[in-house]
């Protein structure tokens, strides 16, 4: 009787030992694979930025929606240098035009002004776009500044790259 005792707690012993491991290893898979997906959402900036590069240089095309035009009202002239010449030191642009006034007219707390206000034309990459709005906000006198920004779809290419020598990638 202890025999057939002792081959049933051999029996048990060996398949709780494989069921242990087989299920070390599932933990184990699963890790690697967290892992993984952790370190592509990591690297992803870094990887599409990385991909675009390489698109550019094999094809000598241009990727749509790399650059941005930006439009930033502002109400005199003196901020309008002001905030060009900010942006221009932190090279989050690559040119910034002011364009003399313009008439302006819009709704502000239930009515219509009209007043006349100093248009910026700001070139610059894409994906400093959100960095350069978040920092016109600080320094720009409006409670609400215009701040559009439109993707260039294309362009001189010649341009185009020296925005990118311009501004650095964020």
């Amino acid at each position: 009787m202890t025999d057939s005792q002792g081959n049933e707690m051999d029996w048990f012993y060996q398949r709780y030992q494989k069921d242990k491991m087989s299920h070390s290893f599932a933990r184990s898979r699963l890790l690697i694979i967290f892992s993984t997906m952790l370190i592509t959402l990591t690297l992803f900036p870094v990887l599409r930025m990385l991909g675009t590069e390489i698109y550019v240089f094999v094809s000598g095309d241009y990727m749509s929606g790399h650059h941005s035009v930006l439009l930033i009202n502002c109400p005199t002239e003196q901020t309008a240098k002001d905030i060009s010449r900010h942006i221009m030191e932190k090279r989050m642009a690559a040119c910034v035009n002011i364009l003399p006034r313009t008439s302006t007219m819009y709704y502000w707390k239930g009515e219509i002004q009209d007043t006349s206000e100093i248009l910026l034309l700001v070139r610059t990459r894409t994906s400093v776009i959100q960095k350069l709005t978040d920092y016109v906000k600080t320094i720009h006198p409006y409670d609400i500044p215009e701040i559009l920004s439109f993707p260039v779809e294309g362009g001189s290419l010649s341009y185009l790259k020296w925005m990118d020598e311009a501004v650095p990638e964020v």
